[in-house]
């Protein structure tokens, strides 16, 4: 009797530092406080496809290089060719802007098909404030890192 008495009162408590399960499937929608970091190749047009980003790093920090993979990017589309021509890659969010304008596009068949972009970083600082992007980047649009 008291072990059923001690697995009654345990029993609750068990469930409430078990992991959730979410009901719906697991679909990531920004918050507000990192809604606002974007990737744009047109200047006010946001990038909606996210890209595959590789990261390389000196061994004594000073120096890395990001290289995004975009595949059939909405800067292609017929509809925001007005918007303006490709000019860079730009990196936004509350902190301000990181840009490069290391951007080349892949065509198939004469049809642009892809973009590769390259981000270098000269300093440890700069490594920094990058990864404060991509956090933010990351949490706005279910990226998340990988170590290899």
């Amino acid at each position: 009797m008291k072990l059923i008495r001690v697995l009654m009162l345990t029993a609750p408590l068990a469930g409430a530092f078990s992991p959730v399960r979410p009901a719906f499937s697991s679909v990531r929608t920004p918050t507000n406080l990192f809604a606002d970091a974007s990737i744009q190749f047109v200047k006010g047009l946001q990038e909606k496809k996210v890209p595959n980003v590789k990261l390389t790093r000196s061994r004594d920090g000073s120096s890395g290089v990001a290289t995004f993979n975009f595949d059939n990017p909405n800067c292609f589309d017929a509809s925001t060719a007005s918007a303006g021509e490709i000019t860079g890659m730009f990196m936004v969010d509350e902190e301000g802007e990181l840009s490069t304008t290391q951007v080349n596009a892949r065509f198939s068949n004469g049809k642009p098909q892809s973009i590769e972009s390259t981000f270098v970083m000269t300093s440890a600082g700069q490594w920094d404030r990058f990864m404060r992007f991509m956090e933010r980047y990351g949490e706005a649009n279910g990226l998340e890192f990988n170590k290899a």
